[in-house]
């Protein structure tokens, strides 16, 4: 990926502070900030580490400052935002930003250049930071001070006297630093001239996102000490922060590797075209390690992994683009967290229970396990674990689950129950849940449906006559009651709920979902309405203008956030769905590929080389919540493979030979090999 910002967008303070870049390691650790240099979350940081990988994240490291001296002359290349100033202003120096493909600063003094690149190890817990330094020079050294967190991500840290002010200095140029008993202990492997105690406090930075959220919005940082560089003798230097003794001399084969690494994840595009190459990219940095398989992190920098996120970005971000071994171990591993039919909504960061409070997950997992059998004809993983857990799954929505989850006398899927928010619509405040949506939801009787013929289809194939019959049967009752009860052929459009004829974005699923109880004179309709009323550059609306209710910006504290949430803000994963219905309806249009090609622009946006949550719905959009969001990426993705350009698979390959585990409870990332990447 390259992506460059010219001098204009990087000495402009307000919109380079806008700009955020992203690296991630593959365990769930990752580093992040500004093009400004200027941190503007609490969660920016030079390494945050997940200390059980994914979750326990903690940021460890924040940032560097860093001073160019010239004959005595002192130039401050970094930049921060106090409470009632900005101090220093680094950003004034600044001539580009670049992906490349890692995050490069190059800033100019006088003659001189200096180029700040940073990248994170895949694998390590590790950032590395290198200068280089041309046009100068005799008689100057670069100064970097580490400032360190050492705090919850979620959080902030305050100066106390309970640390240890101390650091101890290592072979090969190592200092290392342990702030507080019982955590972990971080490295800085430098090739320094001298290394120069310290022990200061940095009071009161302010981070300007936390303030407008209503949030803990001001932080200390420690800075333990000064590393001085002597660029006269070498114009290069480097610092390899890690939670592993890594020496400064490594820096250059891990870049190498890293750079290597980065080209081969372009080459696993569904398309050569530069924008699925980019966000093919982009899609690797959800992918992370849980125990001895993988899931995928919903979003950064604040989410975790999540049930329903993952299993819509699963296809996206692993089947289109042939990672099937990583597809093979979610879904077995998420298979095995099925308890009473659910699949798990979170897991939490700290490593309690996962909360079971989704309806929509479980049928995901059922459009997830067609898509891997589809791309990959596995036909033993889906037989011998996946159908098992299926089949347990629509027993207990049959007979009734949690939340009042149970198959209603017509055929369709009720729940809810007051105060719990199922859907993906899931904002709640205190006891007030923002998007009611108890009963029969839209969505979730498309998901159904879906998940019925799912299995109607599965039972077939594997001789399964007497469940066959069963689901055929199932999905023609649902099939007659959602058209009857959902269905507006007045307005040409469907229901959110029963009773509820508000135009949210949901009814597209029943039109893009393999499986669809629409004629096609309805779909049309249907795609028609969503697109004047909810299409966006960037997304559908989740709800529509002319809505009472509806609310064009996604701005404020938590109470105003929430309360918008799905409320107008357009949400960028539903252009996938989108996509996907306007080619059913209208076959060959040129008008998707420009609808797709539309979105490229955000990545320059937000999240350089990244996809946002959500946009305000009121143009000109601009981009809101995490910057860098794994359905976003992944559902973009999946459309462009199947439904804009051609498909990734025409006729799915044979699998590979496997090994299959009678015992379906244990990993799958551990009783299957990889299949077809």
């Amino acid at each position: 990926m390259k992506l460059e910002f010219d001098e204009m967008t990087c000495q402009d303070l307000e919109q380079s502070s806008r700009l955020e870049w992203l690296e991630t390691n593959g365990l769930g650790g990752f580093a992040s900030g500004t093009v400004s240099g200027i941190h503007t979350r609490r969660y920016h940081g030079l390494l945050t580490s997940a200390l059980q990988p994914p979750a326990g994240r903690m940021l460890l490291v924040a940032k560097f400052e860093d001073t160019l001296v010239v004959d005595g002359y002192r130039v401050e290349l970094s930049a921060n935002r106090y409470v009632g100033a900005v101090h220093p202003q680094g950003f004034e120096y600044l001539r580009e930003f670049r992906l490349d493909p890692f995050p490069t600063w190059v800033y100019e003094i006088g003659n001189a250049r200096v180029e700040k690149r940073v990248f994170m190890v895949h694998g390590k817990d590790a950032t590395v930071v290198e200068y280089e330094v041309t046009g100068l020079c005799e008689n100057c050294h670069l100064e970097v001070r580490p400032l360190v967190a050492y705090r919850d991500y979620h959080a902030t840290t305050h100066s106390n006297e309970a640390i240890d002010r101390g650091f101890e200095w290592e072979e090969e140029g190592l200092v290392s630093v342990q702030l507080y008993e019982g955590l972990p202990r971080v490295f800085f492997g430098a090739d320094y001239r001298s290394c120069e105690p310290t022990g200061h406090w940095y009071h009161r930075f302010e981070y300007e996102e936390e303030k407008a959220r209503g949030l803990d919005s001001q932080e200390d940082l420690f800075q333990p000490f000064v590393l001085h560089f002597d660029l006269s003798q070498s114009p290069k230097a480097v610092v390899i922060v890690s939670r592993e003794a890594l020496p400064a001399h490594q820096a250059t084969a891990l870049r190498e590797k890293e750079r290597v690494r980065r080209q081969a994840l372009r080459r696993q595009s569904p398309i050569a075209d530069p924008f699925l190459e980019d966000l093919t990219e982009a899609s690797a940095q959800f992918l992370v390690r849980r125990g001895e398989g993988h899931t995928i992190i919903a979003g950064y920098p604040w989410f975790g992994d999540w049930g329903r996120d993952t299993m819509i970005a699963l296809p996206g971000l692993t089947l289109v683009t042939g990672r099937f071994d990583v597809a093979c171990g979610i879904l077995g591993q998420f298979a095995n967290a099925l308890n009473q039919g659910m699949l798990p909504n979170r897991f939490s960061d700290s490593g309690e229970e996962p909360e079971y409070n989704t309806v929509d997950a479980t049928l995901w997992f059922f459009e997830a396990t067609r898509a891997y059998l589809h791309y990959t004809n596995d036909v033993a993983f889906v037989r011998d674990v996946l159908y098992p857990r299926l089949a347990e799954a629509m027993d207990w929505h049959l007979r009734g689950t949690r939340y009042g989850i149970r198959a209603d006398f017509d055929g369709l899927l009720r729940a809810g129950v007051p105060g719990v928010q199922l859907t993906w619509m899931d904002a709640k405040i205190g006891d007030w849940v923002v998007t009611p949506r108890e009963g029969k939801p839209v969505e979730i009787q498309a998901l159904w449906y879906n998940a019925i013929r799912i299995l109607e289809s599965l039972a077939e194939r594997f001789g399964d006559a007497g469940r066959a019959a069963q689901m055929a049967e199932l999905a023609g009752r649902a099939k007659a009651s959602f058209v009857e009860q959902f269905w507006d052929a007045e307005r040409g459009y469907l229901l959110d709920n029963v009773g509820d004829d508000c135009i949210r974005p949901n009814q597209i699923l029943a039109v893009s979902l393999h499986h669809s109880m629409l004629d096609s004179e309805q779909a049309s309709a249907i795609v028609d309405t969503v697109e004047r009323h909810l299409l966006t550059p960037l997304g559908l609306r989740s709800l529509s203008p002319e809505d009472p209710a509806y609310r064009g910006r996604y701005v404020g504290g938590v109470m105003e956030r929430d309360s918008a949430y799905h409320q107008g803000p357009v949400w960028l994963w539903l252009m996938g769905p989108f996509l996907t219905a306007y080619a059913r309806v209208h076959p060959g249009s040129p008008r998707l590929a420009e609808i797709f090609r539309g979105m490229q622009g955000h990545l320059r946006e937000a999240g350089a080389g990244q996809l946002s949550e959500i946009a305000d719905g009121d143009a000109p959009h601009t981009p809101r919540g995490c910057f860098a969001q794994a359905w976003s990426v992944a559902e973009l993705l999946r459309a462009a493979a199947e439904s804009v350009g051609k498909k990734l698979i025409c006729t799915p390959p044979a699998p590979k030979k496997r090994k299959v585990q009678a015992d379906t409870g244990s990993l799958a990332a551990r009783a299957f090999h990889a299949t077809g990447s």
